[in-house]
């Protein structure tokens, strides 16, 4: 990220923010509400315009924001599915990547959710939730992992395990992006920390 500037009408979000991320490595985006955490990870995405030069593994954001996404899984601080069953849910977003359905199962088995995957989401607690949606993300196998408060609405049992699960999945060489505001979730989970306060790092 090069001086990457975003503002919404008088209000500046991002103030030429720079930094650059390793392959492999776990970073917090850290900061108040308000501090342009969320921002970030909007330009990470290439869903919102901005100022500056973003690049991932070498593709330009702002010129392929496409082919930049497809190396990104996502995982929103809450996802919201249709009412289907997990294993009707993951081979509905495995169409949309057009990803072989032979990936699903072992998906599942990663984020925990193989001996659920007959439950409809209406059943699911908020952690079942946010592994389904961790589980969508890991479709594809992108390289980067990137989280908007992935805790923020879970209990604690819940908050632990899914740290683990991500802890886990950068041990095994995914580069691990995530906004948060919980001192404990970074320090398990951050190799280091970006700080933002009122847009700047």
């Amino acid at each position: 990220a090069n001086r990457i500037t975003k503002r919404y009408a008088k209000t500046t979000a991002l103030d030429e923010v720079s930094f650059t991320i390793q392959a492999g490595e776990s970073v917090a985006l850290w900061g108040e509400n308000g501090a342009g955490k969320t921002t970030a990870i909007r330009c990470l995405l290439g869903v919102q315009g901005f100022e500056g030069d973003l690049t991932i593994d070498g593709i330009s954001v702002r010129q392929a924001g496409k082919s930049a996404r497809a190396r990104i899984g996502y995982v929103p601080q809450e996802a919201k599915f249709y009412d289907l069953s997990i294993i009707e849910t993951v081979r509905f977003y495995a169409k949309l990547k057009k990803v072989s359905t032979t990936h699903i199962m072992p998906v599942l088995e990663q984020v925990q959710l193989i001996q659920h995957h007959q439950k409809r989401v209406s059943m699911l607690s908020g952690g079942m939730k946010q592994r389904l949606a961790l589980a969508v993300a890991l479709l594809a196998d992108p390289p980067i992992l990137v989280l908007d408060e992935p805790t923020a609405n879970l209990d604690v049992g819940a908050q632990r395990d899914f740290i683990r699960t991500i802890k886990t999945l950068n041990q095994a060489g995914k580069t691990v992006v995530f906004s948060s505001h919980r001192l404990d979730e970074v320090l398990v989970l951050a190799s280091r920390v970006l700080v933002l306060a009122g847009g700047k790092l």
